[in-house]
């Protein structure tokens, strides 16, 4: 994912748009970065934060930088933002993006004339660096910025810094929130409410899908707007958002407690564990909401040791995560030895972490665990905002039963669907085999239908994909 976070201010706005982008340290810690304008001139900082603290890394850069306009942002893997010089002037971008057509992208580009792209290291292409050069098309920023939101399949917003104001375009199928804050001196742009709360500014619009504005210090003004159908990304309620985030008017915390107990409520007494829990930090409310409706007492039987583990989906190797995923998770024995357990986990993706912490709490006591995910199977890899983070759908827990369960990895489409309805055979065969393979005394996923009305916003402004395919 990624998150950023901007400023345009009569005053000083370094102090901040450090502490503004740090709030956005959950959506991402891999790459963060700040770029001020001090009415002369750009500065940039850049750095690796995926051993250290986006404050730790920054403190310096924050004492050095100085300017009444900047952009910054937490990235999950290209370094940004970038400044561009070019015939549209000297500018600062920085996006949050997963952009499925950049190789026909990018060979449109080389048809169109002569250009270029630096490789990151591993021989990618800069996702920011492409957008960049995708604007440079055409002949004014705003057309650019509607081209590139047009031209992107996938998601893309993007906050764009000249010396005149701040441009912001806002994903054409508002996949991914954009906030305006204002105090009174200027104006700030968030992904995340609660980070420009805390610094002092109040709501002043939230961008709708497509929605393309440029901010100055005095004033807000809509440039125009891309046309694309609501499609906002679910997992923003169910696991990235921060407890105390509210997206489309909806607060992820209350969420979780809805989508807790709609678990509550299908279960109807089948099971009767002695405690409830969430693996943290994302499952704890949703346990809560379970245990407020059963009435089972809520407990923590494991502690996440937060000081020095980073987010375990953070490094890029998946043997890596599995060790962090582990080694974070301290366990509380009295809480567990002899006890019949109900964990609730934000989601199942591989397996791999889920299935080792249970073996963890048998090896530590648990008589019995029943795991209850807090959104449905996922069958099909996010195409939007790269959230299970697979190379291949086979990845997924659900492909690999899938594939055992009809002797072929090829699959028809038709078939497949048939795993993704809560009432069909061949879903309840699906979780069957996992329950066994994952060795979970019962498993039970929410239904599609609970978690949606949990969110409380119509389905059709929703995206869904990676649960029943449908774009």
């Amino acid at each position: 994912m990624g998150g950023f976070f901007g400023v345009i201010s009569k005053r000083d706005c370094v102090k901040d748009l450090f502490f503004g982008t740090d709030y956005h340290s959950h959506l991402g810690t891999r790459r963060g970065g700040m770029a001020v304008f001090d009415g002369e001139s750009f500065e940039r900082a850049i750095h690796n934060i995926e051993n250290s603290p986006f404050r730790t890394k920054f403190d310096k850069d924050v004492g050095e930088m100085k300017g009444n306009m900047g952009i910054g942002c937490i990235s999950d893997y290209e370094p940004q933002p970038l400044i561009v010089r070019s015939h549209h002037g000297t500018y600062a971008i920085t996006t949050v993006s997963k952009i499925n057509n950049k190789d026909d992208l990018i060979q449109t580009i080389f048809e169109n004339g002569h250009a270029h792209f630096l490789e990151m290291s591993g021989g990618e292409i800069n996702s920011t660096e492409l957008v960049a050069t995708m604007i440079n098309q055409k002949e004014n920023l705003i057309d650019g910025i509607k081209y590139a939101l047009e031209a992107v399949d996938g998601s893309l917003s993007l906050m764009l810094m000249t010396p005149k104001g701040i441009y912001v375009g806002r994903d054409r199928f508002g996949r991914t929130p954009i906030l305006i804050g204002r105090d009174e001196d200027g104006f700030c742009v968030s992904f995340e409410n609660f980070a420009y709360e805390k610094l002092g500014y109040e709501i002043y619009k939230e961008l709708q899908p497509g929605e393309i504005d440029v901010i100055t210090d005095s004033d807000v003004k809509l440039l125009g707007q891309v046309n694309g159908k609501r499609k906002i990304c679910t997992f923003l309620w169910i696991y990235y958002g921060y407890p105390s985030s509210t997206y489309e008017g909806i607060n992820v915390e209350s969420m979780r407690y809805r989508c807790g107990a709609c678990l509550a409520k299908r279960d109807k007494g089948d099971v009767k564990p002695d405690i409830v829990a969430g693996v943290p930090d994302s499952g704890t409310a949703h346990a809560i909401g379970y245990s407020n409706e059963s009435g089972i007492p809520f407990s923590r039987p494991f502690i996440k040791y937060t000081p020095t583990w980073s987010r375990s989906f953070m490094p890029t190797k998946q043997s890596m995560r599995n060790v962090i995923a582990k080694m974070k998770l301290i366990p509380i024995l009295d809480l567990i030895k002899d006890k019949s357990l109900l964990l609730i986990d934000d989601s199942i993706v591989r397996g791999t972490q889920l299935r080792e912490t249970t073996e963890f709490l048998y090896q530590n006591g648990a008589k019995e665990v029943h795991i209850r995910p807090a959104c449905p199977p996922l069958v099909y890899g996010c195409k939007y905002v790269n959230f299970s983070r697979s190379n291949s759908e086979m990845e997924l827990i659900t492909r690999r039963v899938i594939a055992k369960l009809e002797g072929t990895e090829d699959v028809a489409d038709d078939i497949l669907k048939e795993y993704t309805h809560p009432d069909s055979p061949k879903y309840a065969a699906m979780v069957e085999e996992i329950r066994k393979e994952l060795n979970f005394t019962s498993l039970k996923y929410i239904r599609l239908d609970d978690m949606l009305s949990s969110v409380g916003i119509p389905e059709e402004d929703l995206c869904t994909y990676c649960w029943n395919g449908e774009e």
